[in-house]
């Protein structure tokens, strides 16, 4: 007898395509309102990044979480108002300068002695061309570098909702602990809101140091770049700070634009003397500043934070690049508090077995 043909029959239920068409929907919606799950997400980073100066506040005041928020958060706010009004417009004028006169720069570039092997290579040709770009699309009127009304009011709009998503998580805490914990067996409940504070003291610790250093990294390159005479020294104290706020690859980009600058605007002594600094100041943060501000509080290898930092500034851009490093401590926190009955059993059998690895399981 010949064989007889083999049919495959595939059957689908109407709980598989209803299951199906929730998940598109969702995640149709999802693209949808992405700006807002965004600004929420950042909210609720925001509400983990005060909830340590919260906690504080009300053990030395003895307030009601509620109020002690509310002055944490909008005190914040309002700090960040006064300095904004008392450095927005020379801010914006120095960087108005300094990009009106990129061309000049790699102009002089260019001529000088140190890099004259550019002259009209395709590499010196394209930055020019590039450089000229940039100052043709900078507005001579200061206003026009704020923006529109429109952007204006939609992204304060944003830092608005942003505030009150913050600081009602914030508030709402720890009936959201207690939410989380009542839909859980006993045990993973206590894990749960262990880990829960866990994350917020490592987001909060890592904010408030990395915000500190990035404000001394600013002002010591900055303030080196004005005794140096450099007329964009508040801009590139900015743009030092500011950078510093990527782990490990905003530091080198930093130094290289100041360096750079330096050397076009006051010549090669200076430039030398801001690489000096621009190489120091590092070893000095990654070796005192950092472990005693931060302490531990993200630790996790080079490898896994320059990863981290490809992979959300390549999802959220620059906001991914600079919440990176929490996120990624978060997360191993989380993976460590999971799997540590596992290598609490492994350890225990390896102490029965004398020190050596307990064999493999039969397959």
């Amino acid at each position: 007898m010949g064989d007889r043909p083999r049919t495959l029959a595939v059957t689908i239920t109407t709980r598989t395509l209803l299951v199906g068409a929730l998940v598109v929907f969702l995640g149709a919606a999802a693209v949808t309102v992405r700006h807002a799950l965004l600004i929420v997400f950042l909210g609720i980073f925001l509400g983990l990044v005060f909830e340590a100066p919260t906690r504080f506040l009300m053990r030395r005041t003895g307030l009601g979480r509620g109020l002690a928020a509310t002055i944490v958060v909008l005190g914040s706010v309002v700090l960040l108002c006064i300095l904004g009004f008392l450095l927005l417009k020379p801010l914006l004028e120095s960087m108005r300068e300094f990009l009106k006169e990129l061309p000049d720069t790699v102009a002089k570039l260019r001529d000088s002695d140190e890099l004259g092997w550019l002259g009209d290579t395709t590499a010196g040709t394209s930055t020019q061309d590039a450089a000229g770009r940039v100052a043709d699309s900078i507005p001579d009127a200061l206003s026009g570098l704020v923006g529109l009304a429109g952007d204006l009011f939609s992204a304060g709009l944003a830092a608005f909702t942003l505030i009150f998503v913050a600081l009602f998580f914030i508030t709402d805490a720890p009936n959201l602990q207690r939410t989380v914990a009542s839909v859980l067996p006993p045990r993973e409940g206590d894990r749960a809101t262990h880990l829960w504070e866990r994350s917020a003291n490592t987001v909060s610790r890592w904010a408030i140091g990395a915000g500190s250093i990035a404000l001394i990294a600013g002002t010591v390159q900055g303030g080196t770049a004005w005794l140096l005479g450099s007329s964009y020294a508040l801009a590139l104290g900015v743009i030092a700070g500011f950078l510093d706020l990527i782990p490990n690859l905003g530091a080198t980009i930093a130094g290289f634009i100041l360096t750079v600058v330096l050397l076009a605007e006051k010549g090669l002594t200076a430039a030398v003397i801001m690489l000096v600094v621009v190489l120091v100041y590092p070893q000095v943060e990654n070796s005192l500043l950092t472990p005693t501000i931060q302490g531990k509080a993200t630790n996790i290898s080079a490898f896994f934070v320059i990863t981290s930092v490809t992979v959300f500034g390549a999802l959220l851009g620059v906001v991914g690049a600079l919440i990176a490093v929490p996120l990624t401590a978060s997360l191993q926190i989380i993976v460590s508090e999971f799997t540590k009955d596992r290598r609490e059993r492994y350890q225990a059998m390896r102490d029965a077995a004398g020190g050596d690895d307990p064999p493999l399981p039969a397959t």
